[in-house]
């Protein structure tokens, strides 16, 4: 995307030079946002989640996902385990639908359900749209580690957000979120997520930043051990990524039911 590229550019010559403005934060967000989307080519994944609950031990699930964001549409089909495989997920038309092979029955869910019961929700794996949904309340300047980052206090300007609050940390010189808080509009932490780094994956298109993995907090929900809260936990590794087209019959009912068989 030209528009990513020039922001990039603008960032790096712009923001050693003086203080930031308004205006610079606002194209660093925006550029926040538009590295979280893929709308030149179809995206493909594969995707190993895996949920820590205190005292319970872990649960893995492996799936493949299909993403084509210029018109909003993607597909989650579940690998593994053998219980869960053949289940899947499907957007079209702004709408979340839910597949089961066991009764071949197709269940309407929101981009605010969670991911087969993980700390995950739907929408962590869609582009995110932070310049567009919120407004700035705060930015400025920090250190996150060794690494040179804006902090930004975001409240949503529309209602139909998974969090009225967010608190994001990126990195000035590309763009990328490291850390995300989400808070409801009382100002309880609801979850945090941390993505410790990124693969760069080059295209016909352009290179593309995707998470190597996120590592996703869950503040409501946890069991006390001992004397400590730990609270459930669910990372998210990404790999074999390729930007090329699909199908059109992928982001389909029909493939979901299809790959079930």
């Amino acid at each position: 995307m030209k528009k990513n590229l020039l922001l990039s550019v603008l960032l790096v010559l712009l923001f050693p030079l003086s203080a930031l403005t308004m205006e610079d934060y606002k194209m660093l967000l925006q550029l926040a946002q538009d590295n979280t989307a893929f709308y030149e080519t179809d995206f493909t994944g594969n995707y190993t989640i895996v949920q820590d609950k205190p005292g319970e031990g872990k649960n893995i699930t492996e799936a493949i996902m299909y993403r084509r964001d210029k018109t909003g549409n993607w597909t989650i089909l579940i690998t593994g385990p053998a219980k869960q495989k053949g289940k899947g997920y499907l957007q079209f038309e702004d709408n979340i639908w839910f597949y089961d092979p066991t009764d071949k029955r197709y269940t309407f869910t929101n981009s605010k359900d969670k991911f087969q019961n993980t700390n995950a929700n739907t929408s962590d794996f869609a582009p995110q749209f932070y310049a567009r949904d919120y407004n700035i309340v705060k930015a400025e300047e920090t250190k996150l580690g060794k690494l040179d980052c804006v902090v930004f206090d975001l409240k949503a300007n529309k209602e139909n957000v998974n969090y009225s609050v967010i608190k994001l940390w990126v990195t000035k010189d590309d763009g990328l979120v490291r850390k995300k808080e989400e808070y409801s509009l009382s100002g309880q932490k609801l979850r945090t997520i941390a993505v410790p780094s990124y693969q760069i994956i080059k295209s016909e298109k352009r290179d593309y930043s995707v998470p190597v993995s996120m590592l996703i907090q869950d503040n409501l929900r946890g069991k006390k051990i001992g004397d400590k809260i730990q609270y459930e936990k669910t990372q998210i590794t990404i790999k074999n990524v390729k930007f090329e087209k699909v199908s059109d019959v992928v982001y389909t009912k029909p493939y979901l039911e299809m790959m079930s068989k």
